[in-house]
């Protein structure tokens, strides 16, 4: 009854989310979102039956590769065959000449798909050869491998090659052998950084890696069965290579994967976590409400662009006269128009007159007093000179009125001749008299001058009269209005009450109105490449670089033979600089620190040369707790007897040596001297080969299992190819390196974008090479090398730790988190950025 109870409920729970279920959108969230809390068995079983066996997939999120082309036609190497079924189509992909790359039609619907997402899930079902190491799909751009599937027949591995944040490449690599001869069904299922690999409906890996990046540009290639025209060529039978735009498309391929009905426990914890979310959810609302609540005290704030003009702030939209403009701020910047001045009609009494303070003329009260029309606020003296008396009038409201004499003139210190009588003052003035300091009302570009009786206002040089009485001016345009002495070779430009001559481009000035012919070859003012060579041209020059460099003329940058590997740089023409590590014309070549005896590793290690650098790596028989050292004295003895490593048998003793073990007889009693290897006894002096690596030789002494790499004669006819790839001497079986400038022999090694590649008879196999464990906070990856160091200097890292608790506090005490960044107060060019609590400040050359 009870197990009824639950059953109804969980269908009825289902009943509620089957429309959210039907959307792949919402299937994805809510999938994501219960993996991250915990609950992945009952949601797979809700999901995976609904939107495969119910709904199937939609053909909007598949992508059948053999669909949108066909590789039997056009491509050689390529046939038909029978596949592991006949719903489909299946390709025998065999010659070692052949280059199929998906057409760019083709090639531009699927990746449109693609573009962009953060879960899709590869499928196929192959058949490839063995010992045979090949690219199954390639999308890449130049060098770039946005994403590979690589299977490695020599590895015994599966590898996933895949880009992100940052153009970072990384590889994931599966051990787990699919080149075998036999049929597998292969499934490589990516949802953010949760990455699964499934083979034969088997779920053979599950982890947790960097979130690929699928930022796919326009020119990206996509190839099939091989990397390039020249490497990573798959022998074998494809079928179904897919690309699902979903998380779970190995269900396609195994639909009878998690079926299992949720039990009640099932469904009580789901329940429970249900709740436990509701809790979240209740405890989020009320901050986020307590949020918005202080945000809306916000509201009423905006912020504005102000403009500042003659020490007077104006706020956005504000308007004020400038002297002959009107003038407004808008965004922060002034605009102002000339002021038109209306045409006046005044009525009987009135006329038009100057105002102090305005530009144009308004209709004043006029009084009419001897002849003469005078406006408002205008005097008129009446002099007697018989009786030496004198009247002012002046003229208020339409009528003249007289103004009391309240106070006596000054005493002149001028001679009576030079004393001048005026007609809008009784009292006399002395002839030079400073009528500008008493009422000027010259405003803009205008000056006032003194005359005999009073004052006038004249216009600066280069500036024309606005009105009459020239008390405001504006600036006369020489440039257009052709009143300048520029000479050829040169281009006016306006200034304020003047011009200017600027000489063109490549002129050098005579005077100033003139310029003539400059030639920056001579005078080394040009802007060409110090390997490049300068032509002079009329106003002007031209760059081009010299032999042995390409560029255009300004940044030319040297030629040399293919291109400068491993980091290194190219000087000169066919002369890289190789960076540390790596020596050779094209810096091919590692540097073998180990053998050339540069390294000295203490006594319990040995050298391991990597790419470019090194490191001492523990003895057989030691470990370092994962302690690094650079020179290895970390390593400690490993105790074989109590760890359970000693192959003794069950006569022996196991005694713990430095570095080793000793099997010895129980009581002095004579024992076998067998080994226990894998699980099965092994007779001392016994001698045979590891079933999981043909090319190892092991054999039992008293106790002891020690292996070895067989030893390869090249002169013997029954020499293992496999294991000795050195001495097959076959053209067929060279490789050609990446760059196409190099050749290498059947088991030769080298170095290629931090990729350890062997030769295996014309085959190339690549894997990432091996690092080093760090013990520290703060690590660096220096330039051209493949493997990082410890730094001290947290400013110095390339690795950034995104953790909430390792804040930084700027110059405005604003808290910020590990990896954000900002613009520096006060500086336009210092960007700062929080990396793990320390602030790491850098100044942008670029940028000032």
């Amino acid at each position: 009854m009870f197990q009824d109870a639950n059953l109804e409920m969980t269908v009825s729970f289902i009943t509620v989310l089957d429309d959210a279920l039907r959307a792949d959108i919402i299937f994805s969230t809510w999938n994501n979102f219960i993996v991250h809390h915990g609950i992945v068995a009952v949601v797979c079983g809700l999901f995976s039956a609904a939107s495969v066996a119910a709904f199937g997939v939609d053909p909007a999120v598949r992508i059948s590769v053999f669909q949108e082309f066909s590789p039997g036609e056009g491509f050689s190497g390529v046939t038909q065959v029978q596949g592991f079924h006949d719903d489909t189509r299946a390709f025998l992909f065999q010659d070692s000449s052949r280059s199929v790359k998906v057409p760019d039609a083709a090639a531009g619907r699927m990746l449109q798909r693609l573009r962009g997402k953060s879960e899709f899930t590869i499928t196929l079902t192959l058949r490839q050869e063995k010992l045979n190491s090949g690219v199954i799909l390639s999308i890449h751009h130049g060098e770039q491998r946005l994403l590979e599937l690589e299977s490695s027949g020599q590895k015994r591995e599966v590898r996933l090659h895949f880009q992100s944040e940052g153009q970072r490449t990384h590889t994931e690599i599966f051990p787990y052998t699919l080149a075998d001869s036999q049929w597998h069904r292969v499934s490589v299922s990516i949802s953010a950084s949760h990455v699964v690999l499934y083979v034969d409906c088997n779920k053979i890996y599950e982890r947790v890696v960097a979130v690929p990046l699928m930022e796919i540009p326009e020119d990206t290639s996509f190839w099939v069965g091989q990397r390039n025209s020249a490497h990573g060529l798959f022998k074998g039978v494809m079928q179904d290579v897919q690309i699902l735009v979903m998380p779970q498309g190995y269900i396609t391929q195994c639909p009878d994967l998690n079926r299992t009905c949720p039990t009640c426990n099932d469904f009580h914890g789901l329940v429970q976590k249900i709740m436990e979310l509701q809790d979240i959810l209740a405890k989020t609302s009320s901050k986020l409400s307590l949020a918005e609540e202080k945000m809306k005290g916000l509201d009423s704030c905006y912020c504005e662009r102000t403009c500042l003009v003659k020490g007077v702030i104006y706020r956005e939209e504000q308007t004020w006269s400038d002297g002959w403009k009107n003038c407004s701020c808008s965004n922060g910047t002034v605009r102002c128009e000339k002021i038109l001045c209306p045409l006046l009609e005044c009525p009987d009494g009135t006329t038009p007159a100057y105002v102090t303070g305005t530009c144009c003329k308004e209709c004043q009260l006029m009084c009419l007093f001897s002849g003469q029309t005078l406006v408002e606020g205008q005097r008129c003296a009446v002099h007697d000179p018989t009786a030496g008396l004198c009247q002012l009038f002046e003229c208020r409201d339409g009528t003249m009125h007289r103004v009391p004499n309240t106070e006596d003139c000054p005493l002149l210190t001028c001679a009576e001749s030079d004393q001048i009588t005026l007609t809008h003052r009784c009292c006399k003035v002395c002839r030079g008299h400073d009528f500008c300091a008493e009422d000027n009302i010259c405003v803009e570009n205008s000056e006032c001058v003194n005359l005999d009786t009073g004052s006038s206002c004249s216009c600066k040089n280069g500036f024309r009269p606005l009105r009459e009485d020239r008390a405001y001016c504006e600036d006369v345009d020489e440039c257009v209005e052709a009143r300048h002495y520029c000479g050829e070779n040169t281009q006016c430009l306006n200034t304020a009450g003047s011009f200017m001559c600027v000489c063109h481009t490549g002129f050098i000035r005579i005077d100033d109105f003139s310029c003539t012919e400059h030639d920056e070859c001579a005078s080394g003012q040009h802007s060409c490449d110090e390997n490049a060579l300068c032509f002079n041209t009329v106003g002007g020059h031209s760059c081009s670089c010299k032999p042995g460099y390409t560029g255009n003329g300004t940044d030319c940058r040297a030629l040399c033979d293919g291109r400068c590997l491993n980091g290194g740089s190219c000087s000169s023409p066919n002369i890289c600089v190789c960076p540390q590590g790596f020596s050779g014309q094209n810096c091919e070549t590692d540097i073998d620190e180990c053998s050339e005896g540069l390294v000295q590793c203490d006594t319990h290690s040995t050298c391991v040369n990597l790419p470019g650098w090194y490191h001492c790596e523990c003895r057989d028989g030691y470990h370092d707790n994962e302690v690094y050292t650079a020179n290895g004295e970390a390593c400690k003895d490993v105790d074989e007897c109590v760890t359970g490593l000693s192959t003794c048998a069950n006569d022996t003793l196991c005694f713990n040596l430095d570095g080793g073990y000793d099997c010895r007889c129980r009581h002095a009693h004579n024992c076998t001297g067998d080994c226990v290897h894998h699980g099965q006894v092994k007779h001392s002096g016994q001698i045979w080969v590891l079933d999981t690596d043909r090319c190892s030789i092991c054999s039992c002494q008293a106790g002891r299992v020690q292996c070895r790499r067989g030893v390869c004669d090249c002169d013997s006819p029954s020499v293992d190819l496999f294991c000795c790839p050195e001495c097959d001497p076959r053209l067929t079986s060279q490789c050609v390196h990446q760059s196409g400038l190099l050749t290498f022999s059947s088991g030769d090694t080298w170095i290629h974008s931090c990729q350890r590649c062997q030769c295996q008879q014309g085959e190339v196999d690549c894997w990432p090479v091996t690092c080093p464990p760090l013990d520290c906070v703060f690590t660096l990856l220096p330039e051209g090398e493949c493997c990082p160091r410890c730094v001290s200097d947290p400013c110095q890292t390339h690795t950034v730790l995104n953790d909430i608790s390792r804040t930084c506090e700027d110059e405005h005490g604003i808290t910020r988190f590990s990896g954000s960044t900002w613009i520096k107060h006060s500086t336009d060019c210092t960007l700062c950025q929080c990396k793990s609590g320390h602030i790491c400040c850098s100044v942008d050359p670029m940028c000032l």
